[in-house]
């Protein structure tokens, strides 16, 4: 049987009159990346940390590595690394000062062996004693990676890791994130970023407090329903304004020189785009149904509770 991380059951979080977190129930398998993805001020950091013990829900319970997150949140804090969207750590340090903090912060024996470690590992033994805020993005994403996870954590929660950094800078953060997550470390990631979401074993899509999917990031698509075709060439304007109106076209997304049409009623979809297929220029396909049409679907039919 697969090993639970984290299992919470009918999470409430309010706030005034508002219901940030309503009723929000999971079981997060161990060691693996799972995507918390939805609009700004949707709740998904609020989610993750009342999933972890760092904030106390208003109703339901559960356990994270093996712990109450009531009772014994002190536990589960110990055990979890933290890296924010924005840098946090203290720019008129070094990269080594940095670390050197972090691991006394968290008591960790043979201090200097540890931090020798972390920057063998992370590649910033080049960069141990330039200050960090002379750092780029990129560099700074991995310091504080770095610095995250120094104590070895069974937890590691990321609130927007990649934002504001090349693809580069991107695509090794996710390498790196793999290999956590491979040695048994389960990874919590909130995010609004397709591109990162993608990355994702699994994803929690939420909206205004509420879960709307759970799953395998893989199954997502096919579970909302949709059916998508593709339509591409130059002019497409015109057709774009026609489907809009057109049975079984539920939505329409722009990518360019090319527009997914998107919608549940498969039947009714095919014969309101096939009758472009014969005008000059213009290439109709039938396409897979990707997370951006699943998410903007998703989307049309939450309910703001915030506004």
């Amino acid at each position: 049987m697969t090993e639970i991380a984290i299992e919470v059951k009918g999470l409430t979080k309010r706030f005034g009159d508002k219901t940030v977190v309503d009723d929000f129930s999971m079981a997060v398998p161990k060691g693996t990346i799972y995507g918390f993805l939805g609009p700004n001020g949707s709740g998904k950091t609020t989610t993750i940390r009342l999933m972890c013990g760092l904030l106390k829900p208003d109703a339901g319970g559960g356990q994270a590595l093996g712990f109450d997150i009531e009772t014994q949140a002190r536990e589960i804090k110990s055990r979890v690394g933290y890296m924010t969207q924005k840098f946090s750590l203290y720019g008129d340090l070094t990269v080594r000062e940095n670390l050197d903090f972090m691991a006394r912060l968290h008591a960790l024996p043979d201090t200097r062996a540890i931090v020798d470690a972390a920057l063998d590992e992370y590649s910033l033994e080049p960069r141990a004693d330039q200050l960090a805020d002379t750092l780029s993005g990129g560099w700074k994403q991995r310091l504080a990676l770095a610095a995250a996870s120094l104590h070895a954590p069974g937890l590691l929660l990321l609130d927007e890791p990649t934002a504001g950094v090349d693809p580069k800078a991107r695509r090794d953060f996710w390498d790196r994130i793999r290999k956590l997550a491979k040695k048994g470390v389960t990874v919590l990631v909130s995010t609004h970023y397709m591109d990162e979401a993608v990355q994702c074993d699994f994803i929690a899509y939420i909206a205004y407090g509420r879960k709307l999917i759970d799953a395998p990031s893989g199954e997502v698509a096919d579970r909302v329903g949709l059916h998508t075709w593709r339509i591409e060439g130059p002019g497409l304007q015109p057709i774009q304004d026609a489907l809009e109106s057109a049975d079984g076209v539920d939505q329409i997304a722009r990518f360019g020189s090319a527009m997914h049409v998107s919608g549940k009623d498969g039947a009714a979809l095919k014969r309101s785009v096939e009758r472009y297929a014969a005008q000059p220029g213009i290439t109709v396909s039938e396409a897979k149904t990707g997370l951006e049409e699943a998410f903007i679907y998703l989307m049309t039919g939450a309910e703001d509770n915030f506004s």
